[in-house]
């Protein structure tokens, strides 16, 4: 985990590592640790795992470790105000967006649907308002063309991780970070993904299409209905070429790839996945039905 890695530098005691308590996972639904939690314990790290930051008990643990700074990324629980009054040096947040543009739950997927250019990592001092804190430090990147929703997060993980350093180091050296308001301008939401936002509708555009394919990777993963099966789209390419057909009506399939009319282009499919099947080239779909049908739905 490499903000836990930042941490992890001399004249800095980590008292304690908070992370939400073991979930249900996997088909067995057996009790999983987190990563951050498997990462703490490799390192001797102690572990705290509260259902809520709301409790008394909790809130006397915390108030029990005498912290100087606490630092969130990506928690997912609220810290009320008793918390975030309780470090001397206040909360920290890495935060994956330039705010105030995407603040919330899902600001990598979001930068992406929206066909946004650039995206970074601010690290701010919380405040009760969500993610409305002043701004310490804050880094930009360009988006690459093919970039997905683990590809960015990956890349602004390691980024963030390098600005929480350059923050970690400035408090030991002394050095003043002049917090800085963010503007009421250009704030926007990133609301949390939900599976219902997977499914492709034809009726819009071919760009658009392509930008959701590649934010829910991997998480929730496009979808569409083509033959009868529900399959997951892994894979796909927005063409300038007219439709010259109905939204959903497949225009071609073959090697290249399976071909559909959207409201404004055509979105051709490279790789999918069938029930209960792995991730493959549209090729290899094809072998198997060489006859696709005549519509997606």
């Amino acid at each position: 985990m490499p903000h836990l890695a930042a941490c992890r530098i001399p004249n800095v005691e980590i008292v304690a590592v908070y992370t939400q308590p073991d979930r249900p996972a996997g088909r067995g639904r057996k009790l999983a640790e987190s990563p951050v939690k498997q990462t703490a314990l490799a390192a001797g790290l102690p572990v705290e795992q509260p259902e809520t930051l709301k409790a008394v008990d909790a809130q006397q643990r915390l108030r029990e470790l005498d912290l100087d700074l606490l630092v969130v990324v990506a928690y997912g629980l609220i810290l009320p105000r008793k918390v975030l009054a309780m470090p001397r040096l206040g909360c920290w947040n890495v935060h994956a967006s330039l705010l105030p543009r995407w603040r919330g739950a899902a600001p990598i997927q979001r930068a992406l649907l929206a066909g946004d250019r650039e995206t970074g990592v601010c690290l701010m001092q919380m405040e009760a308002g969500l993610d409305t804190g002043p701004v310490l430090l804050r880094n930009a990147i360009p988006i690459a063309s093919d970039a997905t929703g683990g590809s960015l997060h990956d890349q602004l993980a390691e980024l963030g991780a390098q600005v929480l350093g350059d923050g970690l180091q400035r408090i030991l050296r002394g050095a003043a970070m002049t917090p800085t308001p963010q503007s009421t301008e250009g704030a926007s939401y990133a609301h949390k993904l939900d599976k219902t936002e997977a499914r492709l509708d034809w009726n819009e555009p071919a760009v658009a299409l392509e930008l959701k394919v590649r934010a829910f990777d991997p998480w929730p993963v496009a979808e569409t209905v083509i033959g009868g099966e529900r399959l997951r789209i892994w894979s796909v390419q927005a063409l300038a070429l007219p439709a010259a057909a109905a939204p959903g009506r497949i225009v071609a399939a073959n090697r290249e790839g399976i071909d559909i009319a959207c409201a404004d282009g055509i979105l051709r499919i490279t790789a999918l996945q069938r029930p209960g099947g792995n991730r493959i080239a549209v090729r290899d779909y094809l072998n198997a039905r060489p006859d696709p049908g005549d519509f997606a739905l």
